[in-house]
């Protein structure tokens, strides 16, 4: 994909506007509880000061669906901002128009310029042509840095990239070239671990990396699902009995591909769903009828491992068990910690993201040292998913 970035771009002087997610969460008081959306983007936002231009940003906050709702106002974050880059950000009361213009016009060097939440306009959803036109009139140059917002089609991500000379910031230069590195075109062999709850929510997931990585590793109440549809009694587990013929067609389509497909041989079974339930590991063929399973066992963790022992490239999404509570969280984290390690190491390049996976790698102490975290979400899954992301084909116009 022939996509610009940074280095790309003449701004010495420019405008430079940049889609950002800074959809952030904010208590009763006003404040940012969670900046980590805020710091991933400073350095698209420094070097664009640093070669000259003037950063307007534009981004969403909640779901005002086209009206302006006082509470989902973007001003909110403007002291989190400042905080952040270490520069004034001033603040512009609507994101085209009048005000949009005059504070444009009025930006300094050394200066940044917040528009007000773009989804307080219903055109922005819709990607309408003379919305896109009208951001577009703000700037020289457009940027994008939101990759977790690249899925939607929308005027801010899509439309205005096509009317202006584009590129993409770093954080969203830093998540396609994990991306790439990944599943683009990464060294072999290439494991993937997917976990959660459903399989019927992964399906175009599971049916994509079948035919892309050597080895996949499926855990969580998605596994029960999988050892179902082999004939084996998973008690009262978490499990989409309707699914059995599609985890069926799944298997076979891993085994034409050279896929090798793990699935837990021990499990670790409870009564109660709760913290510090009594439990045991059992066989995964010897679920007790009236128990169920929330995590994998530690034989299964040995196996995940080795694996990786061999593995190149890690993709992972989703926890291999009940994570949220102990002692179910065990091989989320055993496993975690050993890709962690192997990476730190050098040997391993892990790329995870989407779901309660930044959770479990957080909760594991793993995080830091995986290759890259993506906080994408959505966009993430899609990628993986093998699908067209329209906010990153847009800028693909070399």
């Amino acid at each position: 994909m022939a996509w610009k970035t940074l280095d790309d771009m003449d701004l010495a002087g420019k405008v430079v506007l940049v889609r950002v997610d800074i959809n952030v969460p904010v208590d009763d008081a006003g404040n940012v509880t969670d900046a980590t959306r805020i710091e991933r983007i400073v350095p698209t936002v420094t070097d664009i000061v640093a070669k000259g231009g003037k950063p307007v940003l534009m981004a969403h906050f909640g779901r005002p669906k086209g009206q302006v709702v006082p509470e989902m106002s973007l001003k909110t974050i403007v002291p989190a901002l400042e905080a952040a880059f270490g520069m004034p950000v001033k603040f512009a009361a609507d994101c085209i128009g009048g005000p949009a213009k005059e504070a444009v016009s009025a930006l300094g060097d050394g200066e940044v310029l917040l528009l007000e939440n773009t989804r307080f306009h219903k055109e922005e959803t819709e990607n309408d042509a003379v919305f896109a036109a009208s951001l577009a009139a703000l700037a020289d140059v457009y940027v994008n840095d939101a990759f977790s917002a690249a899925h939607r089609a929308h005027a801010s991500t899509e439309g205005i990239a096509r009317l202006l000379p584009a590129c993409a910031g770093r954080l969203m230069q830093a998540e396609l070239s994990a991306l790439e590195a990944a599943l683009g075109n990464p060294v072999r062999p290439v494991v993937a671990v997917v976990g959660g709850a459903k399989v019927s929510t992964k399906l175009d997931l599971l049916g994509n990396l079948v035919g892309r990585v050597d080895h996949l590793v499926i855990g969580g109440g998605m596994a029960n699902t999988f050892l179902a549809a082999q004939g084996i009694d998973v008690g009262k587990s978490l499990c989409e009995h309707d699914l059995a013929d599609t985890a069926r067609e799944i298997l076979e389509k891993a085994g034409a591909a050279g896929c090798e497909i793990i699935l837990p041989t021990d499990v670790v079974v409870a009564r109660e769903f709760k913290a510090g339930a009594a439990n045991e590991t059992v066989a995964a063929d010897a679920c007790p009828p009236d128990a169920m399973i929330l995590d994998a066992g530690p034989d299964s963790v040995a196996k995940i491992n080795a694996t990786l022992d061999r593995a190149k490239t890690l993709i992972w999404n989703g926890p291999l068990g009940a994570f949220e509570i102990e002692p179910f969280n065990a091989a989320t984290n055993a496993a975690a910690a050993h890709a962690a390690a192997l990476s730190k190491a050098g040997e391993l390049t892990s790329v995870a993201g989407g779901g309660d996976t930044v959770a479990a790698l957080n909760q594991a102490g793993a995080a830091e040292d995986f290759t890259y975290i993506s906080t994408a979400g959505g966009a993430f899954l899609e990628w993986m998913e093998g699908k067209d992301l329209p906010g990153v084909a847009a800028l693909d116009q070399g």
